[in-house]
């Protein structure tokens, strides 16, 4: 009589087989190779280069003149006294993460004077960074909000896209920047708004765009607030420069203030990579405006259901480190003077950038020859080397990017031969 087991380990086998064959040694051979994103693309092709003189432009890091990553002193100092703190534990933190550290985030942006904040119409919930704030808020609109379209800007951050698709929304982009002007295409922004369909989604960029450098002025802030309010139209901000724009962390948060001083909802993103420098630590929180506090506590609810299966709580180190500058009246004034040096070093940079390119078309040597028996003059220019076009948007632009104008071809040239690294889009 035939073993029952043979003869299931028998078709086992057969089937096993008859897998390696359709699909080779592994049952993820038919996953297609996609290339990885372009901004960690430029990133690995700069540290395969050898070269002493490389330079890093493709990632949104602000370093010091040696091209190192900048720790903030007051950072090392918050970090000195939670590694002494003998009080300290590595417990988990609740879903919503350290409630001191929502507290403080929310007044950071929104002010210690907000409405909405007194009349506790606001939810915070600590994340994992700016991105991970874009993707908790997300999720929240997907499940909970009518509508299911977000408007980006035609030029934004690259991963913005991932965030909403990833989530099940459809994504779709309004026009802001001009080529021509290397400015802000307000008309053209402000049509876009107008022709959205009531209740859609919109991001916005609180100040220091992503990729372009250019902001609204406080002005065209509010004409855009009031046809957003008209069109019943949801705001969602993502904050990742406050203080590195202006230097002064209230100016930077005005845009948000406007939408969330006039009574109506708003969603904003919130990270401390830049403005702390905690990249690696991922740092950040997803604030929400509601209307009334009984809505801002379900908001708040149901922002644990999105957290909960996604990472479940976030981490404590990085938000310790915020929590303990920002409570502390001197360490968060010296963080404010820190912001100013940076920025004010940034603005120097554009500057200078400038006059260099400028420097560059200047002419460098002229002779003359006379030639007196034809009653005439030679003059020739030597070392003419020229930098063609107006660079002055890159003084008019703000914060830490800048989209030059320079073309696929350019960028590729001066990467051969200059060793300067940079997105293939300028």
């Amino acid at each position: 009589m035939e073993s029952p087991v043979l003869n299931r380990r028998e078709k086992l086998s057969s089937l096993s087989k008859r897998s390696e064959s359709q699909h080779g040694d592994s049952l993820f051979s038919d996953i297609p190779y996609v290339p990885e994103p372009l901004v960690y693309a430029v990133m690995a092709a700069y540290k395969r280069d050898p070269s002493p003189l490389k330079l890093n432009l493709g990632i949104g890091v602000y370093r010091t003149e040696e091209g190192k990553p900048f720790v903030l002193d007051v950072v090392r100092r918050a970090e000195k006294l939670l590694v002494n703190d003998v009080s300290a534990c590595k417990e988990y933190l609740p879903i919503t993460g350290i409630p001191e550290f929502n507290e403080l985030s929310a007044k950071l942006i929104l002010g210690a004077d907000s409405h909405a904040i007194k009349e506790n119409r606001v939810s915070t919930v600590q994340c994992v960074a700016g991105c991970c704030s874009l993707r908790v808020g997300a999720e929240f609109l997907a499940k909970h909000y009518h509508q299911k379209t977000i408007y980006i800007p035609q030029q934004t951050y690259s991963n913005h896209p991932n965030f909403f698709a990833s989530a099940g929304l459809i994504v779709k982009t309004y026009r802001y920047y001009d080529p021509a002007t290397h400015g802000l295409d307000f008309q053209g922004l402000l049509e876009d708004l107008s022709s959205m369909p009531a209740g859609s989604i919109v991001l916005l960029q609180a100040c220091g765009h992503n990729p372009t450098g250019v902001d609204p002025t406080i002005q065209e802030w509010d004409e855009i607030r009031q046809l957003i309010r008209s069109k019943a139209l949801l705001p969602f901000f993502d904050s990742a420069y406050q203080g590195l724009v202006s230097g002064n962390l209230e100016a930077d948060a005005q845009s948000v203030r406007l939408f969330v001083a006039d009574g109506g909802e708003s969603l904003i993103a919130q990270s401390y990579s830049k403005n702390m420098g905690l990249y690696g630590e991922r740092v950040g929180a997803l604030i929400i405006v509601c209307k009334t506090a009984q809505v801002a506590s379900k908001v708040e609810s149901q922002l644990k259901l999105v957290i909960r299966p996604m990472y479940s709580n976030p981490p404590i180190h990085g938000a310790s480190i915020v929590t303990t500058i920002l409570k502390d009246r001197e360490m968060y004034s010296e963080w404010r003077d820190d912001l100013k040096k940076m920025t004010d070093r940034l603005i120097s940079m554009r500057q200078k950038l400038v006059d260099a390119l400028r420097d560059k078309g200047k002419i460098q040597d002229i002779s003359i020859d006379l030639y007196p028996r034809f009653s005439c003059l030679r003059i020739s220019v030597s070392n003419f080397t020229g930098t063609p076009g107006d660079w002055s948007h890159i003084i008019r632009q703000v914060g830490m990017y800048s989209l030059t104008g320079l073309n696929p071809e350019q960028i590729a040239f001066i990467t051969k031969e200059y060793h300067i690294y940079m997105s293939s889009d300028g």
